[in-house]
């Protein structure tokens, strides 16, 4: 008589009741009281699944009771701390059963260890279902029970969150939604799971970064699924030349810097591919791996490693460049910090809400003294654009804001890369690390809410005094006797020549000093 064990996955699918409706299988069905031991903890907990596994085993009894299949309950009841499938692999020797599973490297390995094994695989769609909730303007999309499922649609800096349903999504539906997921990234090449906890996994599925989390640890089933809007290069961001040339040339440390969704991921690739194409070794540091980059660039999961293991692999493989997506906890940041003492070019890409909190980030994790040979050049993003560019820098001078020469230290500069303006100075004194502001008013400091939209008469009769260069232009009053000239950065030292030789004339004509500005980096 032939004789089957099931996995537990296999009977919470409700996989051996269909291979017995399809005469796929005959003889006697053998079930661990283990396996029913854990059902019973899912029925104590709750789980969607339990209802389906009962329903399961209520058919398999069926079955036995007319006759068509044996059915018998076998081996210890207490089920075993360390590996179930383990123990299942070794009732199946003794028993001279078949195991029934649905997981492909699970068939291997009861083959390797000399079980017979039958593979089943379900019938799925091309790609899970949760695909054909995204449409063309789909940032990511929201599942979770007892809410309607919900997407944010747009692009980065500019989206809404918006209900693609009316109906409220049920644990069982978000269940059958996980499994599609989970057995397709099985299967796929292009897929697998990052993360596999009984209560969060993190999967990828093609460019679809997929956060699944149950109970405890959240208060109820919830997916989440990321996808990138584009793809870029580095000439779809139109960059002046200037920041190409430090870019390709000089810049070593390197951060990406902006709120969540604004875009940091999409310039980490183009800026990985842009180095690839100059012939450099690029690599990556992921968690979870969703960057979309040629097979040229390995991409390693800091998940599946630890901090010391891709130290040393990184040091062994010496790649020219790093990009270490999503930097979060202080060991990111030491493996960056030793990374770049050790002459590996690293891009760490961090969450911040402007770019002197990026780099404040560093400053409780390393000297002082050491941040201008770690960190060269800060990028900020804001909307999938560059809205800020950084230099770092460290000098010995008598910090801002303090007059005696014998107070002389070394500081560090953060610098507006284009206009080479000092915006911030980085000091100790006494034991505490002091960041300053030293830079005057710009666009985001302004506030213009007393401020009619349209620009003034004045404004515009300023404007007009510039002639030919007008247009590369804006100015704004900031109060009656004040106003500022906002300059695009590429043309910062040309234009501002211009405007130097009319400030003293319209200040004699209007009564308005002007204040020169670069425009970059703020929006009205």
């Amino acid at each position: 008589m032939n004789m089957y064990i099931p996995t537990i996955e296999v009977i919470r699918k409700g996989l051996v009741s269909k291979l017995i409706e399809d005469k796929k299988i005959s003889g006697r069905i053998l079930i661990p009281w283990s396996l029913l031991s854990m059902l019973e903890d899912d029925l104590t907990k709750s789980e969607a699944s339990s209802d389906k596994s009962l329903t399961e085993l209520e058919k398999i009894k069926e079955f036995a009771n007319i006759g068509i299949i044996g059915l018998k309950f076998i081996g210890d009841k207490t089920p075993p701390i360390d590996n179930v499938f383990y123990y299942i692999i070794d009732l199946a020797i003794h028993n001279n059963a078949t195991i029934i599973v649905d997981n492909p490297n699970q068939a291997r390995l009861a083959k390797a260890l000399g079980a017979k094994t039958l593979f089943v695989q379900r019938e799925l769609p091309e790609m899970p279902r949760i695909t054909k909730l995204f449409d063309e303007s789909t940032m990511s999309v929201h599942l979770k029970e007892g809410v309607e499922p919900r997407a944010k649609k747009g692009k980065p800096g500019d989206w809404k969150y918006v209900p693609i349903k009316d109906e409220k999504m049920v644990r069982e539906e978000i269940e059958e939604i996980i499994e599609e997921i989970i057995d397709y990234a099985n299967i796929d090449p292009e897929s697998f799971i990052e993360t596999d906890k009984k209560d969060l996994k993190i999967i990828q599925i093609k460019d679809l970064r997929i956060v699944i989390v149950k109970p405890p640890f959240s208060d109820g089933y919830e997916v989440t699924a990321v996808r990138p809007i584009r793809q870029l290069s580095i000439e779809d961001y139109n960059l002046p030349y200037e920041l190409i040339e430090r870019l390709g040339k000089r810049a070593e440390g390197i951060l990406i810097a902006g709120a969540p969704g604004e875009g940091k991921s999409t310039f980490a690739q183009a800026l990985a591919e842009f180095y690839m194409e100059q012939g450099k070794v690029v690599k990556t540091i992921e968690a979870p791996r969703d960057l979309q980059l040629p097979m040229d660039i390995t991409q390693y999961s800091k998940a599946k490693t630890d901090s010391t293991s891709l130290h040393d692999i990184l040091l062994l493989s010496r790649p020219d460049y790093t990009i270490f997506d999503e930097m979060r906890t202080t060991d990111d940041f030491e493996l960056f910090i030793d990374l770049r003492l050790a002459g590996v070019g690293m891009v760490g890409i961090v969450h911040a809400t402007s770019p002197i909190d990026a780099i404040q980030r560093f400053v409780e994790r390393i000297d002082l003294g050491m941040i201008p040979s770690v960190l060269d050049t800060v990028i900020f993003l804001k909307g999938g654009e560059i809205k800020k560019v950084y230099e770092v820098v460290m000098v010995a001078k008598v910090p801002h804001g303090l007059t005696k020469e014998e107070l002389a230290r070394p500081v560090v500069e953060v610098r507006d890369f284009f206009t080479k303006r000092v915006e911030y100075e980085l000091y100790v004194f006494g034991k505490r690390v002091f960041v300053i502001p030293v830079s005057r008013p710009t666009r985001e400091s302004i506030d213009y809410s007393y401020m009619s939209e349209t620009p003034t008469s004045l404004e515009e009769s300023i404007k007009m005094e510039f002639g030919d260069i007008s247009d590369d232009i804006d100015i704004k009053l900031i109060s009656n006797k004040e106003a500022i000239v906002f300059v695009p950065p590429w043309g910062y030292r040309q234009i501002r020549k211009a405007i130097r030789r009319k400030v003293k004339q319209i200040k004699r004509k209007y009564g308005v000093k002007l204040i020169i500005e670069p425009s970059i980096g703020f929006e009205e």
